[in-house]
């Protein structure tokens, strides 16, 4: 029997040291993977950011022509020295009768590309990866028109999938493996010669009585009772101060417009659209009629433009769901903060030139917009409004004058 029992432990104990080894070859095995994930997606995002900055106004990352060519399949097109030399400096290539070079300067009505000698190739690498990447993106829901498309296009493309399957399986992995570690240890120690103490009781009846003490011990039962009904009173503390906030809302459209492709890869002012957010309270929702000076001859074939159309020609208003919703006791004026306070709109809206659908990004509380005003410094600068109320500030406070200070934290000013 003692003889069952040693091999019974000796076969746990190399079961366990199997299972360590293997989980150490697994992350060695997975480490250059996520590796390389990892700096291929780092080059297409810093190449979206060097594309946007320097490209985005001529090029689209679709076959699109604008004022110069589309660049979908770019790399394929044209040789890597090639794209170094015609992006360095393009004049120099025409000079030198380059005939894919002239072909081009002459198909374009001979307009000369702006030179980037600043940039390296590792910029240019990056450039190419994210125009490889922006046109592996699934084609948007809206007929499949190019520039759609290219509004997905996104670092959630296939290198993001691999990374999150990846470090999903390995972490599943890990977890079974862990527990099964435990496992052959808890069996290990029970085959074992240690398994009975000195008082004669078995290793598992010990961890029995253990476990059944710790469960009928009054302190314990009391501190688990108190954790329990803490964390269900935070539960509803935090349920109640979230009630009316719509903090990550955003709803389905009846148009899906792409603030991502028009404000972010086109760079159309927030204020063509939005045409009252300088002059009064309300932004103002942009009318059929302000998408007609582009759509009226611009992807008139799309199914969302048609929409547009359709509204249109049976004069009825698009039924757009607002995001942004203030309670009515709340006065907020939009001319205020932007023209006065000088405010971008990603301040309160958030990076909404990368919304692909628009979502609430702030909680719009009473408590955030009151944090903004104790922060927010007044720009005084060449305001005559503010010198007296500047120097009765800095008589009684080295600080910077605030929005507070200026009566921002006053009820009335927000509330009728």
């Amino acid at each position: 029997m003692n003889i069952q029992i040693k091999k019974t432990a000796l076969i746990a104990k190399k079961l366990s040291v199997r299972m360590k080894k293997f989980i150490v070859g697994l992350a060695l095995l997975c480490s250059p993977f996520l590796a390389f994930a990892q700096d291929a997606e780092g080059d297409a995002a810093k190449g979206e950011t060097l594309f946007k900055n320097n490209c985005s106004s001529c090029h689209n990352v679709t076959a699109e022509k604008s004022v110069g060519p589309g660049l979908k399949g770019i790399s394929e097109r044209r040789d890597f020295p090639w794209l170094v030399s015609w992006i360095h400096n393009s004049q120099a290539m025409i000079a030198s009768g380059d005939p894919a070079a002239v072909k081009l300067y002459n198909e374009y009505n001979q307009a000369q590309m702006t030179s980037f000698p600043n940039l390296s190739e590792d910029d240019i690498k990056g450039i190419l990866a994210y125009i490889d990447q922006a046109n592996a993106a699934p084609v948007a829901a809206d007929g499949g028109s190019p520039a759609a498309g290219a509004a997905v296009a996104q670092s959630s493309g296939p290198s993001d999938l691999f990374v999150l399957v990846l470090i999903a399986l390995l972490v599943v992995m890990l977890l079974v493996l862990g527990v099964l570690l435990v496992i052959v240890t808890l069996l290990s120690k029970a085959v074992s010669g240690d398994a009975t103490g000195a008082d004669g009781v078995p290793f598992m009846d010990r961890l029995k009585t253990t476990f059944s003490k710790a469960a009928n011990n009054p302190a314990i039962r009391s501190a688990t009772i108190w954790v329990f009904v803490l964390l269900v009173t935070k539960a509803l503390i935090d349920g109640a101060y979230n009630v009316g906030v719509q903090q990550g809302y955003a709803p389905k459209q009846p148009i899906a417009f792409s603030h991502k492709l028009h404000a972010g890869e086109y760079q159309i002012d927030c204020n063509y659209c939005h045409t009252g957010v300088n002059r009064g309270k309300s932004a103002h929702i942009p009318s059929a009629n302000i998408c007609m000076n582009c759509h009226g001859a611009i992807k008139k074939e799309s199914p969302e433009i048609q929409k547009i159309y359709a509204a249109i020609e049976t004069n009825q208003p698009i039924e757009w769901v607002r995001v942004h919703n203030l309670p009515d006791l709340a006065y907020f004026n939009h001319s205020q903060h932007v023209n006065v306070g000088g405010l971008e709109c990603q301040q309160c809206h958030g990076e909404i030139e990368k919304m692909e659908v628009v979502e609430q990004r702030s909680s719009l509380t009473m408590g955030w917009c009151i944090d903004c005003h104790r922060k927010t410094e007044v720009n005084t600068k060449g305001n005559a409004y503010y010198d007296k109320l500047v120097q009765l500030h800095n008589s009684e406070s080295k600080e910077a004058l605030k929005v507070a200070d200026i009566g921002g934290l006053e009820c009335s000013k927000c509330h009728y």
